[in-house]
């Protein structure tokens, strides 16, 4: 059963099986579902008690379907045309995604019964496709019932049918991919692990590593400290994770003593009276204490509302420092996908020196020197490594470099990554030597970092503020006469900004400041 939904970008089509689920209903049931006029893509799910009338939940409300009370012989019918129910009290339906979960008494006999509507939605991770084929590890938080799932769900086949990763998901609840041996088609051509018991959730996961040699692990719910530390330890292999956890937002996870570790973990730290001093802080503060296991997270505030923080390790060093970073916003609507907030962390992490948000005890990086020999390529193919491709993309620009991004690292005549994953010895780097294609670390995936690293290698450490400005607006004039769209160029000083908009005048193309300071800065476009 499907249906297009309107939007002028893309059209989601929804995949429920509805009538699957209803057939294991009473009758009666069935019949006042199917009378009401409510548009069904709209019901969350059913709920059958013992000795009380029968349920329709809906976003914000509910109905009741019938004035007589659910008996025992209706609840057992219903149970018996359903799969075995597991230790976690979840039944679910062959080939569809619906899941039945049961209520018991102190016998264990079921008296109650919520009928969960799955679904598969596709096209509705849109709104995160580039995020998605960035390349980092993404965690998903959210209420329940805001649609985690169903997007982890077109995360996976998106990844797995466009991106042409291996990806295995690990299908606790079977809610991802649906009950039965054959997955449901929502997964593309992802693999699926089950797990028999709940309580081996990060058994599988860590399994699921060892012999399949998957490219991206997708797992729901990730709830208890042995799942946490799978999770890092999938990490560190330099597979991809795309995760779900409890909680709404990422400040949640902060202060999740069993959680925390997947944003680094959290730990008390005393200062020297002298860096005290220079930090303008107290003595005992707390800091990250390692690495992220996600590089992203993205809280799903409802289902057209996204709250993107795209550089993990800044945002949590930012917090910890008592600052308020502000995330990317996206808002879904008629008219495509907006952004309606764009984050500021990254200016933040300049203003605090956050080149330096390193954990406490954390070596400082230096820029090794480019090889001896080494002369900078003209129209030079970079390929990032767990480096975001969008930050990198933001420094090449800045820098007014003649660089590009490549999808495949045999088509690059150089490799950028993140120290960590150099430390993890992933068999890509192999495989990138066997080739002679040069990789370079940096210590995290900062723009800072990245801007760092490439002033070092295309020699422009001796450049000026203003001569670099007036790079990033020749590549900025270059791009607008290229494509027509409008380019935002980095905050500038007003001189600089004054010295900008009189090179892209003299250039035939109009500009303007926008922004306040200290992120305000000069938008190129051509005259309307």
């Amino acid at each position: 059963m499907t249906d297009r939904m309107t939007d002028n970008k893309k059209i989601p089509v929804v995949t429920d099986d509805l009538e699957k689920l209803l057939s294991v209903l009473p009758k009666r049931v069935q019949a006042a579902i199917l009378a009401l006029e409510r548009n069904q893509y709209e019901l969350i799910e059913i709920i059958l008690d013992l000795g009380r009338r029968p349920e329709a939940r809906y976003p914000g409300e509910f109905v009741f379907l019938d004035d007589e009370v659910i008996t025992r012989q209706e609840i057992d019918q219903v149970v018996a045309r359903l799969g075995t129910f597991g230790n976690d009290n979840r039944a679910g339906m062959e080939a569809t995604l619906h899941r039945i979960s049961a209520i018991r008494n102190r016998a264990g006999t079921i008296i109650g019964l919520t009928c969960r509507v799955g679904r598969a939605v596709y096209g509705t991770a849109e709104i995160l496709k580039d995020v998605v084929k960035g390349g980092s590890s993404i965690l998903l938080l959210g209420r329940p019932g805001v649609g985690k799932t169903t997007l982890l769900r077109e995360i996976a086949r998106i990844l797995a049918d466009e991106e042409k990763k291996r990806v295995v998901i690990v299908d606790t609840s079977n809610e991802i991919a649906g009950d039965g041996d054959v997955p449901h088609p929502g997964i593309g051509l992802a693999r699926r692990m089950q797990v028999n018991d709940t309580s081996r959730q990060h058994a599988v996961m860590i399994e699921a590593v060892e012999n399949h040699m998957p490219e991206v692990v997708v797992v729901d719910e990730i709830g208890t400290e042995a799942e946490a530390y799978a999770a890092r330890t999938i990490a560190e292999r330099g597979v991809v994770l795309v995760a779900t956890a409890h909680g709404n937002t990422l400040e949640n996870l902060i202060m999740n003593p069993t959680l925390s570790d997947l944003i680094g973990g959290i730990q008390s730290v005393t200062l020297s009276d002298e860096e005290a001093k220079r930090r303008r802080t107290q003595k005992s503060i707390l800091e990250r204490r390692s690495p992220p296991t996600f590089g992203t997270v993205v809280e799903i505030q409802d289902k057209k509302t996204f709250v993107i923080h795209n550089d993990v390790a800044t945002v949590v060093d930012l917090l910890l420092r008592d600052d308020k970073p502000l995330p990317e916003i996206r808002v879904r609507g008629e008219q495509g996908v907006q952004v309606v907030q764009a984050s500021n962390s990254e200016f933040l992490a300049y203003g605090h020196g956050l080149g330096a948000s390193e954990p406490a005890g954390a070596e400082r990086h230096r820029l090794a020197p480019p090889p001896p020999g080494h002369r900078v390529t003209q129209g030079a193919k970079i390929f990032p490594y767990s480096v975001s491709r969008n930050r990198l993309e933001r420094a090449i620009r800045t820098l007014g470099l003649d660089a590009t991004i490549v999808r495949r690292w045999e088509d690059a005549d150089f490799v950028i990554t993140v120290k960590s994953q150099m430390r993890r010895g992933a068999p890509k780097f192999e495989m990138m030597a066997k080739r002679n294609i040069p990789v370079h670390q940096i210590r995290s995936n900062t723009v800072a970092h990245i801007s760092k690293f490439l002033k070092s290698y295309f020699s422009l450490e001796d450049l000026s503020e203003e001569e670099l400005a007036l790079r990033e607006t020749e590549e900025g004039i270059r791009k607008v006469q290229t494509t027509g769209r409008p380019i935002d160029l980095a905050p500038q000083t007003p001189a600089i900004r004054r010295v900008q908009h009189e090179t892209i005048e003299n250039r035939g193309l109009e500009s303007k400041s926008v922004g306040t300071e200290p992120y305000r800065h000069v938008r190129i476009f051509r005259s309307a």
